[in-house]
């Protein structure tokens, strides 16, 4: 089930990509990123009062540190878009599972007791090699600066991704993560509108069409469903395993890039999708494999032995 929900959310996330590139010709960045809040604290707060949930927390730094770098991490992804190729900016971006790789490695070789999984780190590695091999991406010597904005925001991507497998293991419940993370998004699009108005005006610009209400909700509805299925993921699945099925992201991105946009793949682009695949299943299997043995997972998951 951890495999089948990080491929539903990297679905749901391709889905919000095609809204977002539709929506962008006609709203602000700050305006989606809005509409994401918005409806996201919406749909979680009547689910919330339906289910007879809670709101309350016993971490509320730990909602707020993650909402921050989340909110951080999203800002500096669309500046990365707006001033590199977006090839070259999805690529960085998808580094994200890398920088969660390389902490584990770190982690397992400082502490002797952790056994460090080589073949789930070459699974991750081996997905960034698809991902290249898919977008192809380059950049000119003057877009050095948005390309290191670029890798910063995947490293901030990466210690969300872990700041969210921390809060569902000490036993916050996914949607409490997503609904706070959704005011973070709320906030975050309200006062970047507000910023990039500077000393003139806030302009809003108007949901007047039955095309822009379902392009915004269609928004806020996948936007939510990814980031509740994506929490889910990361608290019950093996942090690289889920980390790496992240990159089914860029397949389905591909798939959607020919059916709405019709765009066309080489040889080069078809042989990244079957690396993609091929990792996606060979760190599954062997997730599988390894939890027939009996492993435990404080000896197998840093992250998981910290809580």
């Amino acid at each position: 089930m951890q495999s089948l929900w990080m491929l539903f959310a990297s679905f749901m996330f391709a889905a919000m990509g095609v809204c977002v590139k539709l929506a962008s010709e006609i709203y602000t960045t700050s305006e989606i990123v809005l509409c994401r809040g918005v409806i996201g604290v919406s749909v979680l707060f009547c689910m919330i009062r339906l289910q007879g949930g809670s709101f309350k927390t016993t971490m509320p730094l730990a909602h707020l540190w993650r909402g921050f770098i989340g909110v951080v991490s999203l800002w500096l992804w669309f500046y990365a878009i707006a001033n590199l190729p977006l090839a070259t900016a999805m690529t960085l971006n998808y580094m994200a599972p890398i920088w969660i790789a390389l902490w584990l490695f770190m982690h397992g070789w400082w502490h002797a007791k952790n056994r460090v999984e080589w073949p789930l780190i070459l699974a991750v590695f081996m997905s960034f090699v698809g991902v290249t091999l898919l977008l192809q991406p380059a950049f000119d010597s003057n877009q050095f600066r948005p390309a290191l904005v670029a890798l910063i925001s995947s490293m901030l991507s990466a210690m969300a991704y872990m700041q969210v497998r921390k809060l569902g293991l000490a036993g916050e419940p996914e949607y409490r993560v997503v609904f706070y993370f959704s005011i973070g998004n709320l906030l975050a699009g309200v006062g970047g509108n507000i910023l990039e108005a500077g000393a003139g005006p806030v302009v809003w610009h108007a949901v007047d069409t039955w095309y822009k209400f379902f392009l915004l909700l269609g928004i806020g509805l996948s936007a939510t469903a990814a980031q509740m299925a994506m929490t889910r993921a990361y608290r019950v699945g093996k942090t690289l395993v889920v980390a790496n099925l992240q990159y089914t992201g860029i397949v389905f991105s591909s798939f959607w890039g020919v059916v709405v946009f019709s765009d066309s793949f080489d040889w080069h682009s078809w042989l990244g999708i079957a690396v993609i695949l091929a990792s996606g299943v060979a760190a599954t299997f062997y997730n599988t494999r390894s939890t027939e043995r009996g492993k435990a997972i404080a000896t197998t998951d840093p992250i998981a032995s910290e809580v």
